[in-house]
């Protein structure tokens, strides 16, 4: 759509003064009618052309219900962009066109998936007509602002509906509110929006509420669900899905059971998507077990519904499971698709099932057509890492069809760093460096390199590096649920109204488990500073900190459940192991990479790094 104003000018141009138009008259009743008879039964693009002419033919070109309906067959047949062609030829005549014409065919761009742009293009060419929109237009405009993701263009766009008076649909307002929070830096905008609508109906509880989810504001996600619980609006499939997405980034499972049990009381419709989110929730709060009845319960299943369970599979280390349920998928003739794959890939290499995982590798090409992309590359490298095969997964690296990214690399330096290939390492993140001068990340690698060398001198001058470059390490983060409340400790923490009591429990848990025959490990710390301080360090980290909170708040034997923002770093796993046998109590960790069952002083991973 080459004649259709660029990106700049449509920024200057959607505020165009509008006028009323004339609506064309309609001499040929008869032959309009059977020229939509036809476009009703157009199923094909073929068709689409052989009735373009007839249209043609009959001298219809002009006829705005017959434009409407073409318009509206050709988006169902992904035929947009011929369509547009044909009605902003010169054939036809612009002063015939009226609201409902530019509704559908903003409406068909707002829905694609690269053509977004033409939909706010379309509209700005609208006004340019003097067409008027009315409610139904802001719908669709906004629907592809939030595609797009530009907040400057949504903005303009609401002062827009403000001028033309459409500030008090409810439609118009929800579709706004999910506009803002689909654009970086929007959510308060929707926020505000959301709480200055004059009425409130769940689309647009959901909307602001999957908005935050979007942004990891999922704390704030649950705090709204409670406030539209307090109102009395019934909340809908789409507000349950929002929600256990919530809980899965808090590792709130008994939210998510409470809202499993709310569900069911007030027969909330249990689409396909709804039991997928139940699934994928439970796997990733820890239950797998339930994941997996409720998968068996299913009537009807997706290949969204085994990617869950696989994934969730992957995630608690039980690989043979999850290559078993793939393969039931095959049997059961769903085919898998590369996001099945990297579940697959990734439940070979938690459970260090090697061979299975390069055979299903090589299949996805040879069985099933399906070009390995960058994260599938990943998985077998980090499949190879963690089987100890360094050097093959270097070779594999540099026959790689697609370049490495930075994640690949940093996983082989983890795994040189687990494995005492120490110069390699070294050697890999420097060059790592050079391309990412400023991730942070990269330089707490080579510190923990140098930590495991005994080059002190080295890592402080990586210290040094970082404090004039302003960076630091990232903090971690632990969230732990008890008694329907999310708390969230960081290392060092000292915001908790009890945190001198906690911190107290801490070293009394450190003196129990030295006990038991526990040394701490101070190899990770940033710091150059006396072993005992390293001590101290990692002893006030987020993950002690919470299971600290969690052996003071809840009866003996009551399992732990804690979700990390980072990897599980080594004296933590250490610690937690010691933990869970001395005080009796099954604590399970999920980190970004996968969880870990600690029973008796023994974790549920087979290899740790």
């Amino acid at each position: 759509m080459q004649h259709l104003p660029s990106k700049t000018k449509l920024f200057r141009s959607l505020h165009t003064s509008l006028s009323l138009h004339p609506k064309p008259t309609n001499n040929n009743r008869k032959a309009e009618q059977n020229c939509l008879s036809l476009l009703q039964l157009c199923n094909s693009l073929p068709k689409l052309l052989q009735l373009q002419s007839h249209i043609f033919k009959l001298g219809l070109q002009n006829n705005p219900l017959i434009l409407t309906k073409f318009t509206s067959i050709s988006s169902n047949l992904n035929a947009i962009t011929y369509t547009s062609s044909f009605i902003f030829s010169p054939y036809v005549k612009p002063h015939y066109f009226d609201t409902f014409l530019f509704n559908t065919i903003i409406r068909s761009y707002a829905v694609t998936s690269d053509l977004k742009h033409n939909a706010l293009c379309l509209y700005d060419k609208m006004l340019s007509y003097g067409i008027w929109p009315n409610k139904f237009t802001y719908p669709f405009v906004l629907k592809a602002c939030a595609g797009i993701g530009e907040l400057k263009l949504g903005q303009i766009v609401h002062g827009s509906v403000v001028k033309f008076g459409f500030d008090d649909d409810s439609h118009v307002l929800n579709t706004m509110v999910h506009m803002y929070c689909c654009c970086d830096g929007g959510v308060e905008y929707a926020r505000k929006v959301f709480d200055e609508m004059p009425k409130w109906d769940s689309v647009g509880w959901s909307a602001m509420i999957g908005g935050y989810v979007r942004w990891g504001l999922s704390s704030e996600a649950v705090g709204l669900f409670r406030e539209m619980q307090v109102v009395g609006v019934a909340p809908d499939e789409v507000t349950m899905v929002c929600l256990l997405s919530a809980c899965i980034d808090l590792g709130a499972l008994e939210l998510g059971k409470w809202l499993e049990a709310y569900i069911e009381r007030e027969n909330v419709r249990k689409s396909v998507v709804l039991w997928n989110a139940l699934i994928d929730m439970f796997a990733k709060c820890g239950e797998v077990d339930k994941a997996l009845s409720l998968f068996r319960s299913m009537s009807q299943r997706n290949i969204v519904s085994w990617t869950s369970v696989i994934d969730g599979m992957a995630m608690h280390g039980r690989g043979t499971e999850a290559v078993s349920l793939f393969e039931e998928m095959k049997k059961d003739g769903v085919v898998p698709d590369d996001v099945s794959f990297i579940g697959l890939l990734t439940a070979c290499s938690h459970s260090a099932l090697v061979q299975q995982g390069k055979g299903y590798f090589y299949s996805m090409t040879k069985e099933f057509g399906i070009s390995p992309k960058i994260e599938h590359y990943g998985c077998m490298v980090d499949l190879l890492c963690r089987a100890g095969l360094i050097q093959e997964a270097l070779d594999f690296v540099q026959r790689m069809p697609i370049k490495p990214n930075p994640v690949i690399w940093r996983t082989l330096i983890t795994a040189c760093r687990a494995y005492g290939e120490l110069k390699l390492g070294e050697k890999i993140t420097q060059e790592l460096i050079k391309h990412e001068p400023m991730q942070d990340s990269n330089y707490v690698l080579l510190s923990s390199i140098y930590a495991k060398m005994f080059s002190w001198e080295k890592k402080t001058m990586i210290r040094e590096v970082m404090a004039r470059k302003g960076m630091r390490k990232a903090p971690g983060s632990t969230m732990i649920e008890l008694y329907n409340e999310i708390y969230e400790f960081v290392s060092g923490d000292k915001s908790h109204s009890e945190y001198k009591i906690i911190h107290q429990m801490v070293d009394d848990i450190g003196k129990e488990i030295r006990r038991a025959g526990y040394v701490a490990s101070t190899s990770e710390v940033l710091l150059d500073i006396d072993e005992e301080d390293k001590e101290g360090a990692v002893n006030r980290h987020s993950k002690k900190l919470a299971i600290a909170f969690a052996l003071m708040k809840t009866p003996p034997g009551t399992p732990i459940r804690i979700v990390k923002n980072l990897r599980v770093c080594e004296d933590c796993h250490s610690a937690t192991k010691f933990i869970s046998k001395t005080y009796k109590r099954e604590i399970l960790v999920r980190d970004r990479n996968r969880f870990h069952r600690f029973i008796d002083g023994v974790c549920s991973c087979k290899d740790f790094w």
